[in-house]
């Protein structure tokens, strides 16, 4: 049984309920965000599931120079603060450099370590000592094992709230493939275990000035990790994914989430042996 983890509320891991984070990849907008939010929030509370929101204020990981970031920290974090204040929500994002965490520590529940920068010691330890709940992307270049020197990092920095996402680990070039298995190890190390259904379909830089993907697969890998036992999903979900400025190639369309969300709590149940 892992240790179960609350953001503003909703516990993750253990006998809970299936949680889901999700949003657009990036903020296009107040008006497009609180869209957004409200309709995620409309879809999970007729199914209910517990829902925290994510989008990104600033995309600092971009293929290319003129990749479309977002609206910077700033005037991101003014647009998040109005969703958790205007309709109740969770906020999670992630951060990208020691200048933003404590700002965004102010407004967002959940900080999000990139995969990326997962190893990056001093950042991990700055985000942990914040003592928000810390969401750990696992890299692409790790195995779910190698997850265990991230948790003592945030751990030793005396932050016992702690979230890993599993989002595919990279399989030759501009490719990634979602090893089950990782889930139930991930697990082991004490802590509940997300599944990134969205960024695992990515193809890494595959447009060569931007990530490609193939969103077909992204219900097929999802269902196959509430399976394999995992405590939350994150899906990045867009009215008009291929119009969406950012991540488009990989993002659920929204009009499909509903559907996938019923078909993973019934799995859900029948994992934890609640039917």
């Amino acid at each position: 049984m892992t240790h179960t983890v609350s953001v503003s509320g909703i516990q993750i891991g253990g006998d809970s309920p299936l949680a889901l984070i999700a949003g657009p990849c990036v903020i296009e907008g107040e008006a497009a965000t609180l869209r957004a939010a409200e309709r995620l929030k409309k879809i999970t509370s007729d199914l209910g599931t517990p829902l925290i929101f994510k989008s990104s204020y600033d995309k600092a990981n971009r293929s290319s120079v003129r990749a479309y970031r977002g609206p910077g920290l700033k005037e991101g974090l003014r647009i998040l603060r109005k969703v958790k204040d205007e309709l109740g929500l969770p906020l999670l994002s992630d951060v990208h450099a020691p200048d933003e965490i404590t700002p965004a520590a102010e407004v967002l529940d959940c900080l999000q370590i990139p995969a990326f920068l997962c190893r990056q010691t001093d950042f991990v330890l700055a985000v942990a000592r914040t003592g928000r709940v810390v969401n750990v992307k696992k890299g692409q270049f790790l195995a779910p094992w190698d997850m265990k020197n991230v948790i003592d990092k945030v751990e030793e920095a005396g932050n016992r709230n702690i979230l890993l996402t599993e989002r595919g680990v990279s399989f030759g070039y501009n490719n990634l493939v979602a090893d089950m298995r990782s889930v139930p190890i991930m697990q082991g190390l004490g802590y509940p275990v997300v599944f990134d259904g969205t960024h695992s379909v990515q193809m890494p830089g595959g447009q060569g000035h931007c990530s490609g993907g193939d969103r077909r697969f992204v219900p097929h890998l999802t269902r196959a990790a509430v399976a394999a036992g995992c405590d939350a999903i994150f899906l990045e979900v867009h009215e008009d994914p291929d119009n969406a400025p950012c991540d488009g190639p990989n993002m659920l369309r929204m009009d499909n989430l509903a559907g996938l969300l019923r078909e993973v709590q019934a799995i859900y149940r029948i994992v934890r042996g609640k039917t």
